[in-house]
Parts: structure tokens; sequence; C-alpha cells
């Protein structure tokens, strides 16, 4: 679509989901000898968006230069967006995509906009509709899109919910579906069938969330334990690096033998450990999207999802953190068959996995008209909080 016009695009990236969600788009941009995608690391994640984004087989082309992350939210996000708005004003891209609803993505929104580029924003339209849960990225995602020239919503839903912003969102919206599926069925194709014992159901257990820190995090690990004395299940826990998240998970599961705490799992063995799962326990986004499209049943622990759509197709069931209700929902899958295949049937609200090739054939559409080659720079002076207001 829209010809053979040279365009370069550079995706702002720092964390390990955005790494994983913007690989579809990067691989197949590859073959479109017109289309030139760089990835712009911030080193949110350091070393775990670098084995993410090598897990496909890519790198990135360019780097921050090592900034301090023990600050507020709102500094760190000045000294992304400032940065990010040197390299751009070095690169001069066409386009500047950014993908979800880190500090990553916000701050190289912010950027662009100060530097008049157009903004792709992948994974537009996710709304919890509480600013303050989950904290930032309700505020984050709803300010990109703010800000964003095409926003590529993953859902009808997702689109549904930029047209009740119409007035405030002004960009051009194309549903794609989500490239995290894409990426979640490549490397599915790659791994060996899973296996699983007989005589113990494995759990996946993730927890993390800025609101559940805590006593949120207390009462999940009080009821996973209550789960592991079960006999019959064994629990595999990645620990999140971030120490308030970490200190608690360890104090509280770490002596128990059916449950196995490790760091940061790559990818490729988070998808593997997702396939082998007879049930999912998580607090995070992206595996709420992925399990569907496995068939396996997740209970997400918050009281909102901004992912309605898995909730629908009855793959999702939203428990909180509440350790009571956890465990007697969970004891349910476990015991009850039937209950377990009603949440067991592959679904696929996020997309079939195609959505890489939908965004750029978008991108290709909006370029078609042949814009200028060259971008006007009215924001170079702006501050982050005019831009952000």
């Amino acid at each position: 679509m829209g010809g053979s016009r040279a365009i370069r695009l550079l995706s702002v990236v720092g964390t390990r989901p955005e790494a994983i969600k913007i690989a579809p788009v990067a691989l197949a941009a590859a073959p479109r000898s017109h289309i030139n995608h760089r990835i712009l690391a911030t080193g949110q994640h350091g070393e775990l968006f670098d084995e993410a984004l090598a897990d496909f087989g890519l790198h990135p082309e360019l780097r921050l230069p090592p900034l301090l992350h023990d600050s507020s939210l709102d500094v760190m996000t000045a000294r992304f967006a400032d940065a990010i708005a040197a390299t751009l004003r070095s690169e001069r891209p066409d386009m500047v995509l950014v993908q979800g609803d880190t500090t990553s993505a916000y701050a190289g929104a912010i950027a662009a906009h100060r530097l008049g580029l157009p903004i792709g924003h992948v994974e537009a339209g996710l709304r919890s509709h509480d600013l303050h849960c989950p904290w930032p990225e309700e505020r984050n995602r709803v300010m990109i899109d703010r800000l964003a020239t095409l926003l590529f919503a993953p859902t009808s839903e997702a689109r549904a919910n930029l047209v009740a912003e119409a007035g405030v969102v002004t960009g051009i919206v194309t549903v794609t579906g989500n490239t995290g599926i894409d990426a979640l069925l490549a490397m599915r194709a790659r791994l060996p069938a899973p296996t699983s014992s007989a005589d113990q159901a494995l759990i996946l257990l993730t927890c993390h969330r800025r609101e559940n820190i805590g006593t949120g995090i207390e009462a999940i690990c009080d009821a996973a334990r209550r789960l592991a004395d079960r006999g019959d299940v064994m629990i595999l826990c990645p620990v999140h690096p971030n120490p308030a998240v970490g200190d608690i998970v360890r104090a509280r599961l770490a002596e128990h033998p059916a449950i196995t705490l490790t760091g940061a799992l790559r990818y490729r063995d988070v998808v593997a450990a997702m396939a082998a799962a007879r049930l999912i326990l998580i607090d995070s986004g992206g595996i709420q999207e992925e399990a569907p499209a496995l068939g396996i049943p997740v209970l997400v622990l918050r009281d909102v999802t901004e992912r309605p759509e898995g909730l629908a197709t009855g793959n999702l069931a939203l428990v909180g953190t509440d350790a009571d209700r956890i465990v007697v929902t969970a004891s349910r899958l476990l015991d009850d068959p039937a209950a377990h295949a009603a949440m067991a049937c592959p679904a696929f609200p996020f997309g079939q996995g195609d959505a890489a090739t939908k965004i750029l054939d978008a991108i290709e559409q909006y370029f078609s008209s042949d814009p200028p080659d060259d971008h006007p720079l009215p924001f170079g002076h702006a501050s982050i909080m005019d831009v952000a207001r």
C-alpha cells in the first residue's frame, strides 16, 4: 500500500514488554525495502530488554546515554524526553513509534510532539477508566493517545474508547490486533510441545503492580502458599527485580517446597511456562492478552482491567488481591474439570497474529500522499509540562 516512498521509522522503547511487542513490527518491516525501521532503547529495563529483542534475533540500533532511574516518575519522564528529543533531532525520522503505556512510551511521545514529528501509538485505546489503576500507565496511555497521529487500536473495544474521546483524540484510528499475539504465535511455533505432570498442576504466578505493593502482594503470597499446601500443584513465580516486590515475595514464599522462585525469565521461557500451565495468576497486562490464545485460564489479581475483551471471552476472571477469593476461585478451576474447560477454550480477542502487517500498511497509507521529507520543529523549546497539558 502507499507506493514506494522511503519511510524512516524510529521506535522508542525501553521495557521488556515493549521489546516483545515492537519485535513483530521490526521483523515485518525488514522485507519492505522502502521502510527503514530502527529501534531506540531508553534503557528502562536494561538487560531484560536486550534479551527479549535477542529472542527474535533483533538488537537496538540506538541507545540513550545512561540515565538515573532512582527518581520520581515525573523527573524520570523529563530526563527521558530531553534525551529522546536530542536523538530525534539527529536522526530526523519521518514517524516515531511508541508502544503501550510505559514511561519510555510517554516520554517518546512527548519528545516527538515537541519536535513536530508524527507519532504512531502501537496498542492505542486501552482504558481502565481509573487514572489511579494502573498507575501511571492509565495516565500515560491517555496522554499518548491525545498526542498520536496514528492510533493502532488492538480491538474494536479499544477503538470505541478512542471514538468516545473524539475532540481530544484527533489522530487516525486503525484496528490492527495486538502485536503481542504476533510475538506469541511466532515464539510458540519455535518451541517443543509442552509437557505436564499427571500428579501436579503447574500454576504460573507473577505479581509486581505498583498499586499492589505492600498489603496486596502480601495477600497474593498468602494465597499462593495456601494453594501450594494442597500438595497437587507446583507454583512457578518469576520474581520482579523491584526490591519492594522481591523482598515480600522471597520472605513469604522462598521456603515452600512446592514453590519455585526464579529471576526474570526470558520471553521464550515465559511462553513455554504459559503453554504448560494449568492456571495463571497475574497482576500484569501482557499475559492477559496472550493466555487466551493458548487457552490457559487466567485469574487477574486486580480489581479492574483495561483488557475487558478477555473477560468477555471467558478466558480471564478478575479476583483482586483478597487471599480467600483467590484461593476459592483457583481451587474451583483446579478441582472442577467443567469449570476449567469453560475458561480454557482458545480465543483470539486481541488479534490473529497479523497486527504488525496492518500497522505497516496503515503507515504506508499515511505517507502515500508524500508529505515533505523535512519536518518543522515548532516545539523545539517547549517544556515537558507545556506538552503534557
